[in-house]
C-alpha cells in the first residue's frame, strides 16, 4: 500500500487529474478500474475521480511495489524525481535575475539567447532554471515534483529579453494563467524600429502561423482576395507609443494587447517599420550595419514592465495593482544613447 497526503500544491484539482500526475504511465481505463475496485481510495473511502482535493486529504493506492513503480515511473516507492536537469540549468544559464518573489510567484528578467521553455527534449530553458533556483533555496522541494511542477506562464522568443512570469504554487499558476487568458494583465515592451513613427497608434489585424518556417504572416483583413476566410487567422492587437524619433529610427513602447507568437515583430514589419536586428522580419541592410557597428545580432525587443489587475483576495492580492519593471539590457541602453543621443545617467 502507498499513501500520499495532499498539500497546497495538489489541492483544488480533481482526484483523477491528480492521479494522472501521480501515476503518469497509467491510462484512464486502468485508473477508473482501480477506483471502482477500491484499489485507489480517498480518505479511506471509495471515490469516483471527480472529487475536488483539499489540503490534508489522503490518497491511498493498494498496489505492489512493482505495479506502483511501473505506473509511476519510479524504480521504487521511495525513489525521488531526478533533479540533475534542474541543477544543470541553474548552473549553466547565466544573467537571469529575480524581480519579484513570494510564496506563489516568481517574476524573472530573462536575457536574450535563453529559451523560455524547451523547444526540443535536449534543450535547457528558463523553466528548468526556475525549478533549479527553487531547489537551491530548499532541496526538500524535490519531493513535490512528482505531483506538481512550478512553471513559467508566458513565453518570450529566445532572443527577446525581459519579464517572464512564473508560478511557484498551483494557486499562483492558476492566477497567472487566468490573468493572461482574460487579458487583465498589461504587458509593455521597448524596442527600436526602422523609420519614423511620430504618433501613437493601435494596430489591429489577423495573424496566420506558418509552423514549417517558424514565421507568421499578418493581414489587416481576414478574407483572402478570393473572398474565402483565411484559414486559422486569429485577431491580434498591438498599441505603440513613440518615445524618441529620428529620421532613421524610432524608440517605441509597445503594449501587447493580445499575445501571439512574433506578434510585435510581424505587425510592425507589416506596417513598414521592422525591428532593428530582426533576422526574420527585418531589413538585412540595416541589420548588417548595426551588427558591424554595435554588435547587434538579434531583434532588439525587451519585455520591460507588467501591471497586474486589482485583486482583493486570493494569491493575486499580493500583486494587486503592482507594476514590475525589468531594466533594459546594456546593449539596448548603448543603442539608445548612440541612435537618439541620450545621455548616460550618472
Amino acid at each position: 500500500m502507498q499513501s500520499v497526503r495532499i498539500g497546497a500544491n495538489q489541492a483544488g484539482q480533481r482526484l483523477d487529474k491528480f492521479l494522472h500526475k501521480y501515476l503518469p504511465l497509467a491510462g484512464n481505463a486502468f485508473l477508473y478500474k482501480m477506483l471502482r475496485k477500491k484499489n485507489i481510495t480517498l480518505n479511506g473511502k471509495k471515490a469516483e475521480g471527480r472529487e475536488i482535493l483539499s489540503v490534508g486529504d489522503e490518497v491511498r493506492t493498494f498496489f505492489s511495489d512493482e505495479t506502483f513503480g511501473k505506473f509511476s515511473g519510479k524504480a521504487s516507492v521511495q525513489a525521488e524525481i531526478p533533479a540533475g536537469e534542474y541543477w544543470a540549468a541553474y548552473r549553466k544559464l547565466q544573467g537571469i535575475t529575480v524581480l519579484y518573489e513570494d510564496g506563489d510567484f516568481l517574476i524573472m528578467n530573462k536575457p536574450a539567447g535563453i529559451l523560455t521553455q524547451k523547444a526540443a527534449p535536449g534543450d535547457i530553458s528558463l523553466n528548468e532554471w526556475m525549478i533549479g533556483y527553487l531547489l537551491s533555496k530548499d532541496s526538500a522541494f524535490v519531493r513535490e515534483l512528482s505531483t506538481f511542477r512550478p512553471s513559467v506562464c508566458n513565453r518570450l522568443d529566445r532572443n527577446t529579453s525581459g519579464i517572464v512570469l512564473g508560478g511557484k504554487s498551483l494557486a499562483g499558476l492558476q492566477y497567472l494563467s487566468e490573468c493572461i487568458r482574460e487579458r487583465t494583465l498589461r504587458k509593455f515592451y521597448r524596442t527600436i524600429c526602422v523609420g519614423e513613427l511620430r504618433e501613437a497608434a493601435s494596430l489591429q489585424g489577423y495573424l496566420v502561423k506558418d509552423a514549417r518556417r517558424n514565421q507568421v504572416e499578418v493581414s489587416r483583413l481576414r478574407m483572402a482576395e478570393n473572398g474565402n476566410p483565411v484559414e486559422k487567422a486569429v485577431p491580434i492587437q498591438t498599441a505603440y507609443f513613440p518615445l524618441a524619433v529620428t529620421k532613421r529610427y524610432t524608440l517605441l513602447e509597445v503594449e501587447l494587447v493580445t499575445g501571439k507568437s512574433h506578434q510585435i515583430r510581424a505587425q510592425l514589419a507589416e506596417l513598414g517599420h521592422p525591428l532593428i536586428g530582426d533576422a526574420k522580419y527585418g531589413l538585412e541592410s540595416v541589420n548588417r550595419e548595426l551588427r558591424r557597428r554595435y554588435g547587434l545580432s538579434h531583434q532588439l525587443l525587451h519585455a520591460s514592465r507588467v501591471t497586474f489587475p486589482e485583486a482583493l483576495a486570493g494569491p493575486g492580492s499580493a500583486l494587486s495593482g503592482r507594476t514590475v519593471t525589468a531594466p533594459c539590457p546594456e546593449l539596448f541602453g548603448s543603442l539608445e544613447r548612440e541612435l537618439f543621443g541620450f545621455r548616460e545617467q550618472a
